[in-house]
């Protein structure tokens, strides 16, 4: 079994526990009602226009090679990383705005992820061209994140009492399974890490930090602002993989997505750790 086989069988399954276990917790009136409440045409916006043109920006702007500019422009160009609920649940923000807004997020970007990364890449010179092959990347999408959550929604709706039963163990197994994969990958990767330098993890942090505080103006109530905030700074890691891998193979472009992917993930902790527990105190204080 090679490297990249365990890998993705790590994240998958972290991923779907982690996702199902987040939908066992909601109902879909409780999803729907979130939706509606937000501003979604101006989180569209933000998501797949914004972010990707402060992407680009930045890393021209900061001189950055190439093939690291292109990996830090399909990155985001990807928004809504599956985690997003789960950092919601850890940060006790909306979690029903969160789940279906990650729901939702895997079908759209299967259709604009690759027209934001096809416009923001002609600026970047010789970058080439981006193969995408959407069917095979929409059912990856749908199979991994959106089916996950609605299966753990239907059985919060069906069968309540199964789902409260089941609830902690698949959070539990998830977590674990989801703390291993983390820790596989860095360890595999860290030379690629090592090798991006830092002023590309810098540039990359600094558009994420931006992007948080974007979201974070687009939201309602300080629990909706969190979810959109976590939504637009942290990317779909495991989509611009996809694209990375399909247009780019064999190129620091992709060692470049998995460096600058695990950044966010990093700091998207950082927020969840401070939502959680410095906010409040900060909150109470006031």
């Amino acid at each position: 079994m090679t490297t990249e086989t365990v890998i993705r069988l790590l994240t998958i399954s972290a991923l779907a526990g982690l996702l199902g276990a987040v939908g066992l917790r909601l109902t879909l009136g409780q999803v729907v009602q979130s939706l509606r409440r937000c501003r979604f045409v101006a989180i569209l916006v933000a998501n797949f226009l914004i972010v990707p043109a402060l992407t680009l920006a930045a890393a021209r702007v900061s001189g950055l090679e190439r093939d690291i500019t292109i990996a830090m422009i399909l990155l985001g160009s990807a928004p809504f990383a599956p985690v997003v609920p789960v950092f919601a649940r850890l940060a006790r923000a909306d979690l029903s705005l969160a789940a279906g807004l990650t729901s939702i997020f895997p079908v759209l970007s299967a259709f604009l992820t690759p027209l934001a990364c096809v416009v923001a890449l002609k600026a970047v010179p010789d970058a080439g061209a981006i193969r995408f092959n959407l069917l095979g990347v929409l059912l990856t999408l749908v199979a991994t994140i959106t089916l996950p959550l609605a299966l753990g929604v239907f059985v919060n709706h069906r069968w309540p009492a199964l789902g409260r039963r089941m609830l902690r163990p698949v959070e539990v197994a998830s977590e674990a399974v989801g703390a291993l994969s983390l820790a596989f990958v860095t360890v595999v990767e860290f030379n690629s890490i090592i090798a991006t330098g830092w002023r590309p993890l810098l540039v990359m942090a600094l558009v994420a930090e931006l992007s948080l505080v974007m979201g974070y103006g687009l939201g309602g109530a300080p629990a909706s602002r969190q979810v959109i905030a976590f939504g637009t700074s942290n990317r779909n890691i495991a989509l611009a993989l996809l694209v990375a891998i399909q247009s780019f193979a064999g190129t620091p472009v992709v060692s470049g997505v998995v460096a600058n992917g695990l950044l966010l993930i990093l700091l998207g902790l950082l927020h969840v750790a401070w939502w959680r527990f410095a906010s409040p105190r900060r909150n109470a204080e006031l």
